[in-house]
């Protein structure tokens, strides 16, 4: 991609989530992005449909970057460990203005959405890469659990403005899901290590 339509495209995300931090989603106009993004029009046009096709397009951007930041760095690591999970709230505290705008503008019910999907479908991966036996009903009630807990600490995370660093965040997480032994991939013997440590 050329260097100029990416900067464009970065200016123009970057303006939305600005004026999304000032004032609800709705409420925004074209015209209003490009100013702020010092292009014109047209250029915004020439990339995306409209308002809503360019906020799908960030959500979509923001939700890539988290999804790759969970991924293992090498081949032998298991699809979600503490490490990733820190390194999906570092990502998040990076581009805090973004996340906390998105999961408090009322004009985006839809993010908080989008992110459990994302959760849940990550979560529905690692269940089946560890071959746990669990019928469709338990896993499902065990997926809906991790999702909506794991959303529910980010949301309060970035609507208490992170009253805690990403690892400390981290920490705590990990610490509550090996404690109501909702992490199914951590075998019982190396929780009873883990805690009596």
């Amino acid at each position: 991609m050329d260097r100029r339509i990416k900067k464009n495209q970065t200016a123009i995300m970057d303006a939305l989530i600005q004026l999304m931090a000032e004032k609800d989603f709705e409420k925004i106009t074209i015209h209003e992005i490009a100013e702020c993004a010092n292009v014109n029009r047209g250029t915004i046009y020439s990339h995306y449909l409209d308002k809503y096709d360019l906020l799908d397009k960030c959500i979509e951007t923001q939700l890539k970057q988290l999804i790759e930041s969970c991924l293992p760095v090498d081949d032998k690591g298991t699809y979600s460990s503490k490490a990733s999970l820190l390194r999906t709230f570092e990502l998040m505290e990076k581009n805090a203005l973004f996340f906390r705008t998105l999961l408090t503008n009322k004009g985006v019910p839809s993010f908080r959405n989008h992110l459990q999907e994302m959760m849940k479908e990550g979560i529905r991966e690692q269940i089946d890469e560890n071959n746990l036996s669990l019928d469709d009903l338990r896993k499902e009630i065990l997926v809906q659990f991790l999702s909506s807990a794991t959303v529910g600490v980010i949301e309060w995370w970035f609507t208490h403005t992170m009253p805690c660093s990403a690892q400390e965040i981290t920490e705590q997480l990990w610490a509550l899901l090996q404690l109501n032994q909702v992490l199914p991939f951590i075998k019982q013997s190396d929780l009873v290590t883990q805690i009596s440590d």
